[in-house]
């Protein structure tokens, strides 16, 4: 019933093959959801939108005439990966940050595969985020990487390719635990049913994390952890709060840290408190502006300082930045090789580089054929959607490729898989992407499931929520053996 109507049509869909049949692991949940009436899916639908309203499960848009705060649009319908495919992304994504953590590691280092010529070295030193201030620092444990949130797409033949790498402040964790609660009150039946593995141990592994790499002169002494937000204006701030909550440990400000002897320290109403991690969630232009951004009102005068003598450790590590560069992106499956002699088990999406001249005569001449992004934009900004786009913004992005082609990549435009997703009165198919949340500390854990994006508008490949999108649950089933 629930269902009645609904076809893949022309894209690779999640639940059903070309012929309609449902694929195997959403049988079981096919069977139970389509049992519903529309208008009781509706009910379900809006009661969940009511509590997330209530709960404060929200974003910040900026420059937005409407207001800045909006709740998080949510589909109830979930988004299921079956044991053997997850199985397949979770060594893909291992073998990832494995590579990336080995070349930030060299490239602050001894820059072997910048001699090596397996990356021309003007790419990585070019790069707006590689810190020249940091060559030769060592960080805890040898990890730069502690938290990444890695955008994985399926194309028309239902591989899965890695769209992006977020390495600086992987945003999105929080809207993937909200979601599985939502989902858990609408279907309160459905999870044992359906057997999915459990993803509420985010952050007791993020904590781990985080103790993991307290600097090694504080013994055997509990690490003092805290998270550092801009404050409440950021838009992910909701989220800055609710992982602070749920690992138990203080939520700051700038104006809250003060470096004393090297040392940082939090201001509280008991006097100075020793901090030794800070889970940061600021970029590092506004660390500190001692050393980067002499504007910055959000960082903490000394913290550099702090950090460069081994007395406090900073997740992600100041640098890692350079790895999230869309260039960079280009060359990981080649890093992948030159460290870990293996070829990439999760692709990348063809890209062409603008600096390269054949790529870039290239990418002048079919700019409305082709998805062109900046290097170190992000949330769907910075973006060109050629085949949809106007010719006056064609042609502006063609002048500030000339300007400056080391600030720009092409890719062809994918037609990212697509899901059933709830449109007021039925359902019809949405494209969607999946970001997993990848940990790094004493061993490499991934959450089973993660957050899977989704367009809401009908035909749209841009899933940011700033740009229109919203998310659903997604479900890694136990393996039937």
């Amino acid at each position: 019933m629930l269902f009645n109507g609904y076809a893949p049509e022309k894209f690779f869909d999640e639940m059903m093959t070309a012929s309609g049949a449902a694929r195997p692991h959403y049988q079981r949940i096919m069977d139970h959801l389509g049992e519903f009436e529309p208008t009781e899916w509706a009910q379900r639908q809006t009661a969940t939108d009511l509590a997330f309203m209530r709960g404060g499960v929200t974003f910040t848009v900026y420059s937005d005439s409407q207001g800045t705060e909006r709740i998080f649009p949510f589909d109830l319908m979930p988004r299921v990966i079956s044991a053997q495919e997850w199985a397949h992304i979770e060594k893909g994504l291992i073998q990832r940050i494995t590579a990336l953590n080995l070349f930030l590691h060299d490239i602050y280092h001894e820059q072997k595969i910048l001699r090596d010529r397996v990356i021309a070295p003007h790419y990585v030193l070019s790069a707006k985020h590689f810190r020249r201030e940091f060559m030769g620092c060592n960080v805890p444990r040898d990890i730069y990487v502690h938290i990444c949130g890695t955008d994985l797409i399926r194309d028309h033949e239902g591989r899965y390719l890695v769209l992006e790498d977020n390495l600086r402040c992987p945003s999105g964790a929080s809207y993937m635990l909200e979601n599985r609660a939502a989902l858990r009150r609408a279907f309160p039946n459905l999870f044992q049913a359906a057997r999915v593995r459990p993803v509420d141990g985010y952050a007791r592994e993020l904590l781990k994390v985080l103790q993991h790499i307290s600097p090694q002169n504080i013994g055997s002494e509990q690490p003092n952890v805290v998270l550092l937000t801009p404050g409440v204006f950021n838009s992910a701030y909701f989220e800055h709060a609710f992982l602070a909550r749920q690992m138990g440990i203080p939520i700051v400000e700038g104006r809250d840290l003060v470096v004393r002897d090297s040392r940082v320290y939090m201001r509280t109403t008991a006097g100075m408190m020793p901090v030794d991690v800070i889970y940061r969630r600021i970029d590092d232009d506004f660390l500190d502006p001692s050393v980067f951004r002499q504007d910055s009102l959000l960082g903490v005068p000394g913290l550099v300082n702090a950090y460069r003598a081994g007395n406090v450790s900073v997740a992600n590590a100041i640098g890692t930045g350079v790895a999230d560069d869309k260039v960079v992106y280009y060359f990981v499956p080649k890093i992948i090789k030159y460290y870990l002699n293996e070829d990439p088990i999760l692709p990348n999406v063809d890209t062409y580089l603008a600096s390269e001249t054949q790529d870039r005569t290239y990418i002048l001449e079919n700019l409305e054929k082709l998805v062109v992004k900046s290097a170190n934009e992000a949330g769907g900004y910075g973006m060109l959607m050629g085949p949809w786009a106007a010719k006056a913004e064609i042609e502006e992005f063609r002048k500030n490729i000339l300007a400056n082609p080391r600030n720009f990549i092409a890719q062809p435009p994918i037609s990212l898989s697509r899901h059933p997703t709830w449109v007021g009165d039925g359902f019809e198919g949405r494209h969607v992407d999946l970001r997993p949340y990848i940990l790094y500390g004493e061993k490499i854990v991934i959450t089973p499931g993660g957050l899977t994006r989704v367009a809401l508008r009908k035909g749209s490949l841009v899933v940011n929520s700033s740009q229109g999108g919203g998310s659903k649950d997604t479900w890694v089933l136990y393996n039937d053996d």
